[in-house]
């Protein structure tokens, strides 16, 4: 998605938004330090690009693998017109990284094949911690902002 370079910020100034989309924004809480700030940048561009405050819906689950399980409830009950799923695996000393971006990753995408509705996957899938950082906000931007741009643009089609 975006480098030193590109993002998905241009994206959205020709977005058409309808403004009664309701966005689930299910965030784990694993990484907090990451986590929170995707989870407010796809809140406030959410709220920048017209949907109302009242119409994004946000929900936490411990840890990224959850993230699937949750998606699917909240597809289950039909309450919102995409859902955003928020996560930060940071690579470690063991081959749990590798399990974890795994599962979430395919789970994600057999959601999407069978559900009516989006699912956004900004999950970070990272190295270190400064590379993490780098793109919650940081020098790469906030990839919770592109998730939300990327969400109302997959509403519209």
């Amino acid at each position: 998605m975006a480098t030193d370079s590109r993002d998905l910020s241009a994206l959205a100034t020709n977005l058409k938004v309808d403004k009664s989309s309701k966005i689930a924004v299910i965030t784990a809480e694993w990484n907090p330090q990451i986590t929170t700030n995707l989870k407010q940048g796809c809140h406030n561009k959410l709220i920048a690009l017209g949907i109302p405050d009242s119409n994004v819906l946000h929900y936490s689950v411990p840890g990224t693998v959850e993230l699937t399980y949750a998606a699917a409830r909240v597809l289950s009950k039909n309450i919102a017109d995409a859902i955003v799923v928020i996560g930060s695996v940071i690579r470690g000393e063991t081959a749990h990284f590798d399990y974890v971006c795994q599962s979430v990753t395919q789970g994600v995408t057999q959601l999407n094949l069978k559900a009516e509705i989006p699912i956004i996957f900004c999950v970070l899938t990272d190295d270190t911690l400064e590379q993490a950082i780098a793109r919650s906000g940081g020098k790469h931007g906030n990839k919770g902002e592109e998730a939300a741009i990327a969400a109302l643009q997959m509403i519209g089609l």
